[in-house]
């Protein structure tokens, strides 16, 4: 009867990290992000599973009167957290305009498995309102910063790349670009074999403007040819 009433609650709390973790992995893959339902899942159960078996198993040697054994309960949950980093730095990559990214998917893979400990040790609702505000900071406090916060919070930064056929046109494309509400943070001027000069610029604009009319902006520009943009 004991054992039915442990091997219950077990699969209540393999089921509970199941779900918690379904929802984080769900949000990661609606994204497109490289951890998605799977890998959430699969963290989320795992860790809970460990947490079970090293909280169970601290009790299992009680000791004699020669002999007294003590274990930590929490042993193995905390080379959980130790050994999770190995898939989120697996996760986090540089690009070749030297923007990292990754960091939240990495993050989102620590808090999936610190879930799974929370409800292996048995903090349900503690689990399921870390998973509620998780959710709520990734997916909605971005928008509410963005119509509520400072303006460094309203902006979004583009990675702009275009040629110029004369050096002297250059300072004319940075000025108009400036008058079209784009703020200049990096400049980076290459020249090329064929006399033109390749301009590269990580601008900031307005979060409401989409990238597309920003292309339109910029491709109006006589002195420019061959424009690329991307959102970082």
């Amino acid at each position: 009867m004991i054992a039915n009433m442990i091997d219950s609650e077990t699969l209540i709390r393999l089921g509970i990290s199941a779900f918690l973790g379904l929802v984080i992995g769900l949000e990661r893959e609606l994204k497109r992000k490289p951890v998605g339902l799977k890998t959430s899942l699969v963290i989320s159960i795992v860790s809970c599973l460990l947490t079970i078996v090293s909280i169970e198993s601290a009790y299992m040697f009680p000791g004699d009167e020669d002999v007294n054994i003590t274990m930590d309960p929490l042993r193995l949950a905390a080379q959980i957290v130790s050994g999770i980093g190995f898939l989120g730095a697996g996760v986090i990559l540089r690009r070749g305009n030297d923007t990292i990214s990754g960091l939240t998917t990495a993050a989102m893979i620590w808090g999936a498995a610190g879930i799974g400990i929370a409800v292996g040790a048995g903090f349900y609702i503690e689990a399921i309102a870390g998973v509620a505000l998780l959710i709520f900071s990734v997916e909605f406090m971005p928008f509410l910063m963005g119509w509520i916060g400072p303006r460094q919070l309203r902006e979004k930064e583009l990675a702009l790349e275009f040629q110029v056929s004369n050096k002297k046109g250059i300072s004319n494309v940075l000025e108009k670009l400036k008058n079209g509400k784009m703020s200049l943070k990096k400049v980076r001027i290459k020249d090329l074999e064929e006399g033109d000069q390749l301009v590269q610029l990580v601008i900031t604009v307005n979060f409401r403007r989409r990238t597309t009319d920003i292309y339109e902006d910029v491709s109006s520009i006589t002195e420019i040819n061959r424009v690329k943009i991307e959102e970082l």
